[in-house]
């Protein structure tokens, strides 16, 4: 059920400050094509840059949760619902 949702998972990210970001920025783009870069203000984490790639996986893991947790919570009430057979028929799916 949750095999969709399994991102690679890296344990280690680069950290940067915010100071040396700015001295080779190219640098860091690079290097958050591959790994996320955690960004900090004064030791204290600010932001992460990460590729577009891993961007977009993350946010499909976030909506597919939001999708599970929905249903899981529509489960759990005890509303009237609808069989399936009636569902299809009625949007034209039969």
């Amino acid at each position: 059920m949750y095999k969709n949702i399994i991102i690679s998972y890296t344990p280690h990210m680069t950290s940067l400050s915010i100071s040396e970001l700015r001295a080779d920025i190219s640098k860091a783009v690079k290097t958050a094509k591959k790994n996320p870069i955690e960004i900090s203000r004064h030791g204290e984490p600010v932001a992460v840059l990460v590729s577009p790639s891993l961007y977009e996986k993350m946010m499909e893991a976030m909506e597919e949760l939001s999708d599970i947790a929905a249903f899981d919570e529509a489960i759990k009430r005890k509303d009237e619902s609808i069989p399936w057979e009636k569902a299809r028929k009625d949007l034209g799916l039969a």
